[in-house]
């Protein structure tokens, strides 16, 4: 059997305007609350389940294998929400994009301070 990531839970301040957001700028659709999590389906397989936070937010990584036509699509909702993005993890805010493993990659945080990372390479 094959092992295969589930669900993950992403503290958040708020767990709908988290949902939404990540949902927004990744194109996927948020269908609202199922209890405790709002879940966004990022494929057949994985929801990512985000929670209310009762304490501090620890700054998590999240990092994406996507298509070039995804990645073009996800950085130019990046670009027009005016979110910072950079080349690496200590590079947030450049403005530019690496090319590690022959492909494209970028990062860029969410509200909460995620660190989301894009590449269309694996590393």
């Amino acid at each position: 059997m094959t092992i295969t990531l589930n669900h993950t839970i992403v503290p958040a301040r708020d767990k709908e305007t988290a949902a939404r957001f990540f949902a927004q700028i990744f194109g996927l659709r948020f269908d609202g609350s199922g209890g405790h999590f709002a879940p966004v389906r990022v494929n057949d397989t994985l929801t990512l389940d985000f929670a209310t936070a009762t304490g501090p937010i620890t700054s998590q990584h999240y990092a994406f294998h996507v298509s070039d036509a995804e990645f073009d699509a996800i950085l130019q909702r990046v670009q027009a929400a005016g979110l910072a993005f950079g080349s690496g993890p200590c590079s947030l805010e450049d403005g530019k994009l690496n090319a590690w493993s022959g492909g494209r990659g970028v990062y860029f945080k969410d509200p909460d301070g995620h660190i989301l990372e894009l590449m269309t390479v694996p590393q």
